[in-house]
C-alpha cells in the first residue's frame, strides 16, 4: 500500500499548509476527554510536538485537516440531535498511522451521524504509529497489528459502554466507522476485541471492547500474499461484528482487494456483512459531495443500521447528507 499522504499529498506530509496549531481542538461546546487517566501505555517516541496542520488545497471544495504527533490521545464525545436513537459510534479518522484527517474522516462523520440522533465519538488516536514507521519514513511491516492506536481503540470502546447511561447511549448498540487507516483499526478491533493489550487502569476496563457494528470504509493493510489472503492479525470469526464495506474499484491508495479480501472471510465465518463496490470513487473521498454515485454510501449505511436494528428505520433520509 502507498503511503497515504500520496493520495492526498495536500495533507501535512507534503507541507502544503497555510496555518497549523499546537493541538487540535474541537469546535466551541465540545470537549476532547483524555482516554487514559495517566501516561498511555507503551509509551513512543515522536518526531516532535502535536500539531493540527490545514492545506491549502482543497478536497471537495474544502481544505483538510491533518493532525500529527499525538502522544495523548483523546475522544471527543458529540450529542445526538433531536430524537436520541440510542445508537452510539466512534469513528477512526485515516491517515495511514502517519496523520489523522480529523476533518474530513472525523468531525465531518460526526456532522452525519448526530443528525440521525446517533452519538458520535471522534478518537485521536496515537500517531504516527506502527505499521508506520517515521524514523524510516517507510512500512517495513506493513501489516502487523497497529498496537498503539489499537490499545487507544479498545479503551474507547470501554469508556463508552462505562458512560453509557450518563451519556444516554445502549450499551449494545456501539459502533465503530473508520477510512483507509481507519478501516484497518475497525477490522482489528471486530476481531482482536478479547486480547487483552494493556493493564486493566480503572472500572472501565471490565466493559467489552467489542463493538456491536463495524464500518471499514475503503480499509487498508488488510489484503496479503498478492492480495488473495487475509492479514493473519485480523482473525476474523463468528464473533466479529455485523459489517458494513464500501470501496471504489479504481482506489489506487488500497485498492479493491482490500475489501474483497475481508469480505470473503466475514462470508465464510457466518458474520452478516454488506459490501458496496463503487467503478469511481478513487481514495480519502469522506462525505464531501461529488458527482460520483460514491457519494450516496451514507445513506445505505443508514438502511443497513436499521436492518441490523442499531437505528429505527425513521431515521434514515434519502441521500444520506
Amino acid at each position: 500500500m502507498k503511503l497515504w499522504a500520496i493520495a492526498l499529498c495536500l495533507l501535512a506530509a507534503c507541507g502544503s499548509a497555510h496555518a497549523a496549531t499546537p493541538v487540535w481542538q474541537p469546535t466551541a461546546g465540545n470537549t476532547q476527554i483524555p482516554i487514559w487517566p495517566g501516561a498511555a501505555p507503551d509509551a513512543q517516541q515522536v518526531p516532535g510536538p502535536e500539531t493540527a496542520k490545514v492545506s491549502d488545497e482543497l478536497l471537495a471544495g474544502k481544505p483538510v485537516t491533518a493532525v500529527t504527533n499525538v502522544t495523548s490521545p483523546t475522544m471527543t464525545v458529540y450529542a445526538p440531535k433531536g430524537k436520541n436513537t440510542g445508537a452510539a459510534v466512534v469513528v477512526f479518522p485515516g491517515g495511514g498511522f502517519q496523520i489523522l484527517a480529523m476533518d474530513l474522516e472525523g468531525t465531518e462523520i460526526c456532522d452525519w451521524l448526530t443528525s440521525r440522533g446517533i452519538t458520535c465519538v471522534v478518537l485521536k488516536y496515537r500517531v504516527p504509529s506502527v505499521p508506520y514507521v517515521w524514523k524510516c519514513d517507510c512500512r517495513p511491516h506493513n501489516y502487523q497489528l497497529s498496537v498503539p492506536s489499537l490499545q487507544d481503540a479498545q479503551r474507547t470502546m470501554r469508556l463508552v459502554r462505562h458512560h453509557a447511561a450518563e451519556w444516554h447511549i445502549d450499551p449494545h448498540k456501539v459502533g465503530v466507522i473508520g477510512f483507509s487507516a481507519g478501516g484497518y483499526l475497525v477490522a482489528e478491533i471486530s476481531t482482536n476485541f478479547n486480547r487483552r493489550l494493556y493493564a486493566p487502569v480503572d472500572a472501565a476496563d471490565k466493559e467489552s471492547a467489542r463493538p456491536d457494528f463495524a464500518m471499514p470504509i475503503y480499509p487498508g493493510h488488510l489484503a496479503v500474499d498478492n492480495d488473495s489472503k487475509l492479514n493473519p492479525n485480523v482473525p476474523v470469526s463468528r464473533e466479529t461484528p455485523p459489517t458494513f464495506l464500501v470501496q471504489a474499484e479504481d482506489d489506487n491508495v488500497d485498492g479493491v482487494q482490500q475489501s474483497l479480501v475481508y469480505f470473503t472471510a466475514l462470508k465464510k465465518a457466518g458474520v452478516p456483512t454488506e459490501m458496496h463496490l463503487y467503478a469511481h470513487g478513487g481514495h480519502a473521498f469522506g462525505l464531501r459531495p461529488t458527482s460520483n454515485p460514491i457519494t450516496l454510501w451514507p445513506a445505505l449505511a443508514e438502511t443497513w443500521m436499521s436492518t441490523i436494528g442499531m437505528i429505527p428505520a425513521a431515521n434514515q433520509r434519502v441521500g444520506g447528507h
